[in-house]
């Protein structure tokens, strides 16, 4: 019978573990994620290991929403001992999913605890965590350096002030470097309500009055200036909307001034107003030398009920239909054509749309996929996502994992694509496909570390 998580877990044979325990204890640089830069700053010791587990964790509130745990043990009024033990009791038959593996990583990575976690032990566990907690004095800070992140850089927008990255920084005390990335989704959010007031909010933070579309791009820019003095290095969009095309400025002028005023934009003004500043981003992006990531094919806050009571990322979002190739080539492709292409990373939720992308991203010079993503973080959406791009393009530019996450233990999670990620390379090696020479070795330490590294400098 095979160990419970044992040491050699998901390492299929002694190449892959040979290759992960060379390669294993490399730093972690989290170039994307959802971390609060306010609670790094603050760095306040959590309470209890419900607090750290389920504040801010989405995929296990959703866990337990499929199990039938009712809201008020996972974002309500009960306790974090009452919202720990529901967990457990849901988590202890979550055969297949991720959560297993990722929570008892956590338990062990950070807790030394190796007890399975079930209803039975839940209380035992929650009482030897919560003395860790006690005696280590846990705290985000502690929980980011003990997992051995050397960088990360949050998901900030235009508009935030960035007080607490410049708070961190100024601080000597804490050797972990955290930048801010830029991710304009409230600006290319047209149609959403609110959006004059946004644009409002954007402008006094670029100190200047936007009334015009003009004035919009400069405000942008300004910004762009300031993300970066503050060690800015990648960007970011999320939205569910993908334009079809590329659009006119003076379209995009017009859809913009026409939200300004509350009126009704249609599809194809938004089409056009997302086409044109999809590629005027980019250029932006060329010009110093930033990364932009693009998050494609979602669907969010599909529950409305649960929409007006918690807000956005609370665990009810979807796998969106595929982005349709020609749009995503159209894009590229005029980026390209106005020498306006940074290096770029596309992350498709569609699981299908794999080998599109992937093959659309290699008929460009600065095209990359990006991590399994979300949904498909999993051990089969991993191993799935390292075969299609290496079958049809070049794994030894692949960027490795990244938590995109709002959880301090998610680091976790960089270990379980290691595992997973040696395994598939020695497997190939084990069945005569890839030489057993030193680049393997190589090639597994720059998708771990190398490879970013050298994008942050």
């Amino acid at each position: 019978m095979s160990e419970f998580m044992g040491p050699r877990y998901l390492l299929a044979g002694d190449t892959a573990n040979r290759l992960y325990q060379a390669c294993k204890d490399l730093p972690i640089i989290d170039y994307h994620c959802h971390l609060s830069p306010k609670e790094i700053y603050e760095d306040r010791e959590f309470s209890d290991i419900g607090e750290i587990f389920l504040a801010g964790d989405h995929y296990k509130w959703r866990l337990m929403r499929c199990h039938g745990i009712d809201e008020k043990y996972i974002t309500g009024d009960a306790s974090w001992g009452e919202k720990f033990q529901k967990y457990a009791e849901a988590l202890a038959t979550a055969a297949g999913n991720p959560l297993y593996h990722w929570t008892h990583m956590e338990l062990r990575l950070f807790f030394g605890i190796d007890t399975v976690l079930n209803g039975k032990t839940a209380a035992a566990i929650r009482e030897k965590a919560n003395a860790v907690i006690r005696e280590k004095h846990l705290s985000p800070r502690k929980l980011i350096s003990g997992s051995n992140v050397e960088y990360l850089s949050t998901t900030d927008d235009p508009a935030d002030s960035l007080e607490y990255h410049k708070l961190i920084a100024a601080d000597p005390t804490f050797s972990t470097i955290v930048t801010p990335a830029f991710r304009p989704d409230a600006l290319l959010s047209l149609r959403k309500p609110g959006y004059a007031d946004y644009i409002c909010r954007l402008g006094k933070a670029a100190g200047m009055e936007i009334v015009n579309f003009t004035d919009l791009q400069k405000a942008v820019e300004q910004r762009l200036d300031y993300f970066c003095s503050l060690g800015c290095k990648f960007t970011d969009v999320g939205i569910e909307a993908f334009p079809s095309d590329t659009g006119s400025e003076e379209g995009a002028a017009a859809a913009f001034a026409a939200a300004l005023t509350g009126q009704e934009i249609s599809d194809e003004a938004y089409d056009c107003f997302l086409g044109f500043c999809y590629v005027w981003l980019a250029g932006e992006y060329k010009k110093r030398n930033l990364v932009m990531q693009w998050h494609i094919a979602s669907k969010r806050n599909l529950n409305t009920h649960l929409y007006r009571m918690l807000g956005p990322d609370c665990g009810a979002d979807s796998v969106g239909d595929a982005v349709p190739a020609s749009s995503l080539a159209n894009i590229l492709d005029a980026c390209d054509q106005k020498d306006a292409l940074p290096l770029t990373v596309l992350y498709s939720l569609n699981g299908g749309a794999c080998p599109q992308m992937a093959t659309i991203a290699g008929s460009f010079r600065n095209v990359i996929c990006g991590a399994s993503w979300w949904f498909f973080d999993h051990k089969q959406g991993i191993i799935d996502q390292i075969e299609t791009i290496a079958q049809v393009g070049d794994i030894s530019t692949f960027l490795g994992m990244l938590t995109d996450s709002r959880s301090f233990l998610s680091y976790a999670r960089h270990d379980y694509f290691r595992r997973i990620f040696c395994s598939v390379i020695g497997k190939w090696i084990d069945d005569g496909e890839f030489a057993d020479d030193e680049n393997a070795l190589a090639l597994v330490s720059d998708v771990f570390y190398g490879n970013v590294k050298k994008l942050i400098g």
